[in-house]
């Protein structure tokens, strides 16, 4: 039987504590995450449906700017009951309530500190350089850990070329959000439950099987994948590219583990906007 200490030490809680009160810990909070990220989850949409207005009245299949995790989640809340039409409004909610879930289980304070926004977006912009770096000594041009969903739906189109730069900018927010909540928290946190709970490992062990394995899936769905009910294939497989991928999915679950869900999903947006950006003006193929 575990004892009360290891029982004390679930999925939930972090490896490394903070000083209470200080920037590090305040950040830290599911509550942090929720607000700091809504501004996000309101571009991703609005974005989708300025590049896309009949966004609405297209099938699953073939939507644009939309990244698998969320038509993953799309999936989930159309075999609970609700309509194609609603889900696109139900699964950003579902990430609100699976933050507020996780503030409520935390037990921590609800105040946010509206001027620790700043901070934490020049905290992910910093944390997103190292993964640019790697990317431009791996791969030229960088490699976005995101894919648009219509890299991977069969018979999806991709954005318009006028849309070209916004629609990849608009696409990583979202892989952001969403990629963070499959493979980092969602996860991560049942790997933890696995390895802790059932298979009785101790806490730092089980932390390093789920960052290993959640980076591996990480990389794999870019490849290979299941959605809208069907298997296919996405991008062609490149050791290189499958190995960068890799990494950084290593990367963010540190960063998860270590910062919490609402900077490791804002890393992962803003190194996606950087990458976009030098992909469109500096390694743009030449006409």
């Amino acid at each position: 039987m575990a004892s009360r200490k290891h029982r004390t030490k679930g999925p939930l809680s972090q490896l490394v504590s903070f000083l209470p009160g200080s920037y590090l810990d305040r950040t830290s909070r599911p509550i942090y995450a929720l607000m700091y990220l809504l501004g996000f989850l309101l571009f991703y949409e609005v974005g989708t449906f300025y590049i896309n207005p009949d966004v609405l009245s297209q099938s699953l299949s073939r939507t644009q700017l939309r990244v698998v995790a969320f038509i993953w989640f799309q999936n989930l809340l159309e075999y609970i009951g609700l309509s194609e039409k609603m889900t696109w409004i139900a699964t950003p909610f579902a990430v609100i309530v699976i933050l507020l879930g996780l503030q409520i289980a935390s037990r921590t304070k609800w105040h946010v500190r509206i001027g620790d926004f700043v901070l934490m977006t020049i905290e992910c912009i910093l944390l997103a350089l190292p993964l640019l770096v790697l990317s431009l000594a791996m791969n030229r041009p960088p490699v976005s850990p995101a894919t648009p969903a219509a890299s991977f739906v069969v018979g999806a189109v991709a954005p318009s070329a006028g849309h070209g730069l916004w629609g990849n900018i608009v696409t990583g927010i979202g892989a952001g959000i969403y990629e963070e909540l499959v493979f980092r928290l969602i996860l991560i946190i049942l790997l933890m439950m696995l390895f802790q709970d059932v298979l009785r490992m101790e806490k730092d062990v089980a932390a390093v099987f789920a960052v290993l394995i959640s980076a591996v899936l990480f990389s794999v769905h870019h490849h290979f994948f299941y959605v809208n009910g069907h298997f296919g294939r996405g991008e062609q497989f490149v050791w290189m590219t499958f190995f960068f991928r890799m990494l950084a999915g290593i990367y963010f679950a540190a960063i998860y583990i270590l910062r919490g869900f609402g900077i490791v999903a804002g890393t992962h947006a803003f190194y996606d906007i950087l990458a976009a950006v030098l992909n469109a003006f500096w390694f743009a193929p030449e006409n």
